[in-house]
């Protein structure tokens, strides 16, 4: 369905309401079904499906068999069904790739993002109102009758069933923004959305898959494990997902460069790619991914923009992975 949304103007421009709700157009969800619908994709991706509880969720990366991200996504189970909720254009590009090994299995993979109204809740009340709708939400997904809803540090993804939306919706009093304010609240928490463009540039570490607990090293194997297990106990990443913050005076476009400043007066060189992007009224906020060893005082701007100022914002995590 659709909804009526507004943009917001923050946090780039101000303060985060208290309840916050965006419809998250910008995502997609793959569903995974059939007898050895989990074998499958846990054969397929970097995280551990197979032990996927009901009130668990996970992030994961679908690579190439050289290691490179296809896809990275958030996998959670209902039923029989698995779910993998990626970017939209990712699904799209990606849905064919690993359908071409399924036909192997007795799995079934589908698109069924048409079928569900994907809505994200934040803010300090984001809690309290989902609790009088759906009652305590104490699991990291908590199941309800029409739909799913995953808790991620405070915030949280509904997944209803498109027919049951409009009931959902009704008791929605606030505006209701559009995907750039859930972009934004990802891309502060550094977040790996793989967006299509990017398909098969980066390892998972590249962009700190391993950082957010979505990288098993003591699974089986999958597709693009050898690359990954070697940059973990070998070495050689030299990469990393950084949050960049800052002013531009013209729009940003799909060209955009990201340049670093070198010593004083030694002008500026070429720094890395953005991964996702959020822009409004002179102020951006986006995730790239830079050499690691950038230092946090780093000065950056748009190759195409001299008077954007841009500077970098501490993750929210440590680069290590999670155990």
């Amino acid at each position: 369905m659709t909804l009526s949304t507004s943009q917001p103007t923050w946090p780039l421009n101000g303060q985060q309401p208290d309840l916050l709700f965006s419809e998250l157009t910008h995502l997609g969800l793959m569903s995974v079904t059939g007898e050895q619908g989990r074998s499958f994709i846990h054969g397929q991706v970097t995280t551990d499906i197979s032990s996927l509880e009901n009130d668990q969720w996970r992030w994961g990366a679908h690579c190439d068999p050289k290691g490179k991200m296809l896809a990275s996504f958030r996998a959670f189970a209902k039923d029989d069904s698995l779910f993998l909720l990626m970017p939209k254009d990712t699904l799209a590009l990606d849905l064919p790739q690993l359908q071409k090994y399924a036909v192997f299995s007795k799995a079934e993979l589908a698109d069924v993002t048409d079928t569900w109204l994907l809505l994200g809740v934040a803010g300090e009340q984001a809690q309290a109102w989902l609790t009088a709708q759906f009652g305590e939400l104490n699991d990291e997904l908590t199941l309800v009758d029409n739909g799913m809803i995953i808790h991620d540090a405070g915030r949280y993804i509904l997944a209803i069933e498109a027919t049951h939306a409009d009931t959902l919706v009704a008791k929605i009093e606030q505006p209701i923004f559009d995907a750039s304010a859930w972009q934004a609240l990802e891309i502060l928490a550094g977040y790996p959305n793989l967006g299509a463009s990017h398909q098969g540039q980066f390892v998972p570490q590249m962009c700190n898959v391993q950082a957010v607990n979505g990288i098993s090293f003591n699974k089986g194997c999958y597709m693009g494990q050898e690359t990954i297990a070697r940059m973990k106990y070998r070495g050689g990443n030299k990469r990393a997902l950084y949050i960049v913050s800052g002013s531009v005076s013209s729009p940003l476009t799909a060209d955009s460069q990201l340049e670093i400043a070198l010593e004083e007066g030694q002008g500026f060189r070429r720094a890395g790619t953005i991964i996702e992007a959020v822009q409004r009224d002179g102020q951006v906020l986006l995730t790239a991914v830079l050499a690691n060893d950038t230092q946090l005082d780093a000065k950056l701007r748009f190759a195409d923009d001299a008077e954007s100022d841009l500077t970098l914002i501490a993750l929210p995590y440590s680069l290590e992975e999670q155990e």
